[in-house]
């Protein structure tokens, strides 16, 4: 859209980021949970990645805060910059102990067991284009509940791979991730647009650029 704004008769090609498949298999949840020191009766949500202000980890903090004590949230990546915002607000309402702080980077071979455990991620972004956490979630198969910004919409609802919800509201998050875990038909249906969302964008497949074409985007 931006291009075609700056020359209407562009001619285009979109290519979908392709996933990734290098951070090894989808570990049994249990196993996971062990290895993370998290108790796998749990609700279990995941923010991962680096931990930037338009991210929104303070957002979904808040909608932490609007559900019962079923729920436990892990926060696994680098701040960028102090955390003490976030801190404040895990003080503020007392949710130290549903909360598995991993506050650095997290190397490939570390992924698995964080996707493993969870029972969804969610990005509760404030801005985006897109998002590769998406594709890394695709990977382990997990369902995502995103915020209706950038490209996220397109990429996630859609593809009936997670739950959409408008941006900067913790009770509209709250209330996506109540919907997600009380609806059993919901979390196969997402499972499944997943696994069909995986074969379309497999790297086995290429896109054919034909000669003419004046840009191409991945």
């Amino acid at each position: 859209q931006d291009l075609k704004a700056l020359n209407p008769t562009a001619r285009t090609i979109v290519s979908p980021h392709p996933l990734y498949a290098h951070f090894g298999k989808r570990m049994e949840r249990q196993q996971a949970c062990k290895q993370l020191n998290i108790d796998p009766n749990k609700r279990i949500l995941l923010f991962f990645g680096l931990i930037r202000d338009y991210k929104g980890l303070d957002i979904l903090l808040e909608a932490l805060n609007l559900l019962d004590q079923r729920y436990q949230l892990i926060v696994a990546g680098e701040p960028y910059g102090s955390f003490e915002k976030y801190d404040r607000i895990i003080r503020k309402y007392s949710l130290q102990d549903r909360i598995h702080n991993c506050l650095e980077y997290i190397p490939d071979g570390r992924v698995s067991p964080y996707f493993s455990a969870a029972d969804v991620c969610v990005l509760p972004y404030r801005s985006a284009t897109q998002s590769g956490i998406s594709s890394v979630s695709y990977h382990f198969e997990l369902p995502l509940i995103t915020t209706d910004v950038g490209g996220l919409r397109e990429t996630v609802a859609d593809r009936n791979t997670g739950l959409v919800v408008p941006p900067a509201q913790p009770q509209a998050i709250a209330q996506a991730i109540e919907k997600y875990f009380e609806e059993a038909d919901l979390r196969q249906s997402l499972l499944e647009g997943i696994r069909q969302e995986k074969e379309r964008l497999s790297c086995t497949k290429s896109t054919s650029i034909p000669a003419s074409a004046s840009f191409f985007f991945e």
